[in-house]
């Protein structure tokens, strides 16, 4: 199956990270018959860029679901921590990870690759430059190490 590249902010990193802004419900359905078998959520569940009942919807397509509700004005080493746990757990599965805009994703995975999985820094921000300039808040996350 052809990756779904409808959704918005689509970025594949490898191939077992996908990434996006958040899908539609047609559009999990597709990351289901990808293969996706965990679904990551770093946005909080409410607000307007959100999709009602999205854990059971997930869950109804035979896909874990995870939510680290991740505040965009202030995201926290805990909320690093817990993502990178939840990454390594699922270390061998076909992942996607998602937010409102593929913002908070692309700098969690920034810092991961380049912190957990050893990438350069070149090479585990690559992703991120093609989604957006991070904001003075987002760049000290980015740029803080271990």
């Amino acid at each position: 199956m052809a990756d779904p590249t409808d959704i918005y902010h689509w970025h594949r990193l490898d191939g077992r990270i996908t990434t996006s802004g958040q899908p539609t419900e047609a559009q999990l359905a597709a990351l289901a018959a990808l293969g996706v078998r965990c679904v990551i959520n770093l946005a909080p569940h409410e607000g307007r860029f959100t999709l009602p009942g999205e854990a059971d919807k997930v869950r109804a397509l035979g896909m874990e679901y995870l939510n680290i509700p991740v505040d965009f004005a202030a995201p926290t080493e805990a909320d690093f921590t817990a993502f990178a746990a939840a990454m390594q757990r699922l270390e061998g599965e076909l992942v996607h990870v998602h937010c409102a805009a593929n913002y908070r994703v692309s700098a969690f995975l920034a810092r991961y690759r380049r912190d957990v999985l050893g990438l350069p820094e070149a090479e585990a921000r690559a992703h991120l430059a093609g989604i957006w300039s991070p904001n003075p808040v987002w760049a000290a996350f980015i740029d803080r190490r271990p």
